[in-house]
């Protein structure tokens, strides 16, 4: 199988890129094929601007999703962000290796996303209709495909947890999993957490490898986590809530968006 991990640390000897290298081997040892993008190496524009649509006309104003849609129509995107729709488009696995940063992923990732993202490419595809809104929550241009996240935070593990001051892990990561990887389709794994980043010694890092090590083993035989399909009967179209008879009225926030286990 074929795995693309993007990486997004300015450090090269980072935990973060100790632990994508770790995936790397374990992927690589298993026999898939295995490419690794670092955007602080390839030195990754993550700004959003007109250089981005270099087909839009110079007095135009720059409607982001528009100019976005028409440059993947014609083929304009640039040259970085076509390289990297392929590789999504090569690979059957995705992995998004970060630290959290004020509860949220670099912003070089970010602009990552905001950029590859193109309309038409992973939004913006499907019928809309009165009936369907769209191909996207788990169908989609990347749906069939697998994706995960490798997150390294400084906190302890209960700073994350279900009365952590930090707020639960899940909560915290929802906005990615859910909003990034399941909308254009991906099956989600669970995330790989590693906590006290900047306190881990070496035998830390070795069982922490170890355990990296056997989910990358697992990665394609793994359950995925149970995100409520959009267009699987739960959600009332046009308005996207949850219908009545699909959860109990006091299941709401990001909870209500994952069938019951």
């Amino acid at each position: 199988m074929n795995v693309l991990i993007v990486s997004a640390h300015p450090e090269p000897r980072s935990l973060t890129n100790a632990m994508r290298d770790a995936a790397a081997e374990q992927l690589r040892s298993d026999g898939h094929a295995v490419r690794v993008t670092d955007l602080y190496a390839a030195g990754w524009k993550s700004e959003v601007d007109r250089a981005d649509f270099p087909t839009l006309p110079p007095g135009q104003r720059l409607r982001v999703p528009q100019a976005s849609g028409e440059a993947f129509a014609s083929g304009a995107l640039t040259g970085d962000v076509v390289q990297q729709q392929e590789g999504l488009l090569w690979a059957d696995a995705l992995i998004l290796a970060f630290p959290l940063w004020w509860f949220s992923m670099p912003a070089i990732l970010k602009g990552w996303i905001d950029r590859v993202y193109a309309y038409g490419f992973a939004y913006g595809v499907g019928e809309h209709s009165d009936t369907r809104w769209g191909d996207r929550y788990g169908e989609g241009r990347l749906a069939g495909k697998r994706a995960m996240l490798v997150v390294t935070a400084g906190g302890w593990p209960s700073h994350y947890g279900p009365r952590g001051i930090n707020g639960p892990i899940d909560d915290l990561l929802f906005p990615i999993q859910h909003g990034v990887l399941f909308y254009p389709g991906y099956e989600v794994l669970p995330p790989f957490v590693s906590y006290r980043a900047d306190r881990m010694d070496e035998g830390g890092f070795e069982a922490t490898s170890q355990e990296l090590r056997t989910r990358m083993t697992d990665l394609f035989t793994d359950t995925p986590i149970p995100f409520r399909r959009q267009n699987g009967g739960d959600y009332a179209i046009p308005t996207m809530e949850l219908r009545q008879e699909a959860a109990p009225a006091h299941v709401t926030g990001f909870a209500a968006h994952r069938m019951p286990d």
